[in-house]
């Protein structure tokens, strides 16, 4: 987020003109999710940018006008104010605009009506200068102090806005030009965009993974305890994890070596731990309550999106219990969550990087990212990808608990129901097979599945309040429960519908 100082006038001295005001910047412009999502990481096998998955490119930066060169005023002699009968008047002061950096929309160029410098503006091309006073006697130095009489207009789309002003000593020749207006420091209030980045910035480092082949990335993490542990997606450290080198960076440049203490590559959940980091400041970020979270709630992004660390950006909450499916391109299993959506703007490397409310408490892990190309996975495409406004983070509520088990034990615990459903058909349910993997029953004897009457055939088209209309969103909705957990269970067999009670059995590790 951008601010804009004013500078700050300087009252003309007695006999002059008033300086025009400095003008006002313009304002800047203010689906169900495709099978497969892209993860926000970048790859990056030697060079500094280069993301896990497709490569990318950084914006380009945008330049500043220069102010036109100051137009001499006519010769003859210069004329004299009421008040002060002979004198020399000060001439209209130039004033400029820069450019803040913010791009621009085709539809805000620099001519607007009413706008300072704009063609009809008070001081555009073209608008006539206050009539003159009457004639005075000549005196030398004149044809210097008319110099700067000249309006000069930079574009109506600056940040910093001042004005040159000419002040000609009373009893000399020369002529003294003073730049006007230094920058104000403005307050950040409590809960702004600028106070909760400030707050959280030295607890989010960036995390580059190498794997023991050369490859690897750049993604994003965060504090979660004051032991050093760093939580974070998978697919960020996964080609690191068998052998492999990982550092984390700090926003004040520090770097520290880190090991991987768990990671569920189900969840797309990692905890990593720095080593040696007894002179590290370390300030868990404050956990908030992703179940609590409103369609329409205010997000702050913060991660190292291609490579660019320190990045924050900002939206809403777009959707809520978005089914995601989605995989790192390696041929692993895939990862599912039932997302927050967000516009907030996320790119590889953004991946592990926290998803923040108005409040600066975390609500969610930045993980994946819809495509807009033909894309098929997390990390193994060619085509690049970035932001197209449809961002997926897990829910905080979700990857605490996923973080406290790979904390304690090293691996992850997933609930299940212990039966296979065909993942592949959409929009109806989620199908139970009619086989499970290597022609093993689709529902395991004696499994919660078994137990609550389900069988081969059966659709599934809740649990509890949500509606199910695929595999992945069954599971998806399944994982945000723990081992234990009783859920209800609607089915169609038959074409007649039925709800039955599950206890949600469990399942340890990845394989």
């Amino acid at each position: 987020m951008s601010t804009e100082n004013e500078g700050a006038a300087v009252p003309p001295e007695a006999g002059s003109r008033p300086a025009p005001p400095a003008p006002h910047p313009d304002p800047a412009p203010a689906v169900p999710p495709a099978p497969d999502f892209k993860p926000a990481v970048g790859t990056a096998p030697a060079a500094p940018q280069a993301p896990i998955g497709p490569p990318g490119e950084p914006a380009a930066g945008s330049g500043l006008p220069e102010p036109a060169a100051p137009t001499p005023a006519p010769a003859g002699p210069p004329p004299a104010t009421p008040s002060a009968p002979g004198a020399d008047p000060a001439r209209p002061g130039a004033w400029w605009s820069e450019a803040d950096g913010r791009p621009q929309d085709a539809s805000h160029g620099d001519a607007h009506e009413g706008t300072p410098g704009a063609p009809g503006g008070p001081w555009g091309a073209g608008a006539p200068l206050p009539p003159s006073d009457p004639p005075a006697r000549k005196r030398s130095g004149g044809l210097v102090a008319a110099l700067l009489a000249a309006v000069l207009v930079a574009g109506g789309i600056g940040g910093g806005i001042g004005y040159w002003a000419a002040d000609r000593e009373a009893g000399g020749d020369s002529t003294t030009i003073s730049a006007l207006g230094n920058p104000k420091s403005e307050s950040r209030a409590p809960g702004s965009v600028s106070d909760i980045a400030g707050k959280a910035l030295p607890s989010v480092v960036t995390i580059e993974a190498e794997g023991s082949n050369g490859e690897g990335g750049t993604g994003t993490g965060f504090v979660y305890d004051k032991q050093g542990h760093i939580l974070t997606n998978n697919h960020v450290v996964a080609s690191a994890a068998d052998n492999g080198k990982l550092t984390a960076t700090f926003s004040n440049g520090k770097r520290y070596t880190a090991e991987v203490v768990g990671r569920a590559q189900g969840y797309d959940v990692a905890v990593i731990k720095l080593k040696n980091a007894s002179d590290a400041k370390l300030t868990p970020l404050p956990l908030g309550d992703s179940d609590k979270v409103s369609v329409g709630d205010a997000t702050v992004a913060i991660g190292a999106p291609f490579g660019l660390s320190g990045t924050v950006t900002t939206g809403i909450v777009s959707a809520k219990n978005r089914p995601v499916a989605s995989s790192d391109g390696g041929g692993g299993n895939a990862s599912y969550m039932s997302a927050l959506q967000t516009d907030a703007s996320i790119n590889p490397g953004n991946s592990g990087g926290p998803l923040l409310n108005a409040d600066g408490g975390v609500i969610g892990i930045n993980s994946a990212i819809q495509s807009a190309g033909n894309g098929g996975g997390l990390g193994g495409e060619t085509q690049q990808s970035g932001s197209i406004g449809l961002g997926f983070a897990i829910p905080i509520n979700q990857a605490k608990n996923v973080a406290q088990q790979l904390i304690r034990t090293g691996e992850p615990v997933y609930p299940v129901i212990e039966a296979t459903v065909n993942m592949k058909d959409t929009g109806n349910g989620a199908t139970i097979a009619g086989n499970g993997a290597g022609g093993t029953p689709a529902v395991v004897p004696g499994g919660p599945a078994d137990k609550a009457g389900l069988k081969s055939g059966d659709v599934i088209v809740k649990l509890n309040d949500t509606v199910i209309d695929s595999g992945p969103t069954l599971i998806s909705e399944i994982w945000t429960h723990k081992p234990g957990d009783k859920v209800t269970i609607t089915y169609k067999r038959d074409g007649k519908q039925s709800t039955t009670q599950v206890t949600l059995g469990q399942r340890k590790g990845d394989s």
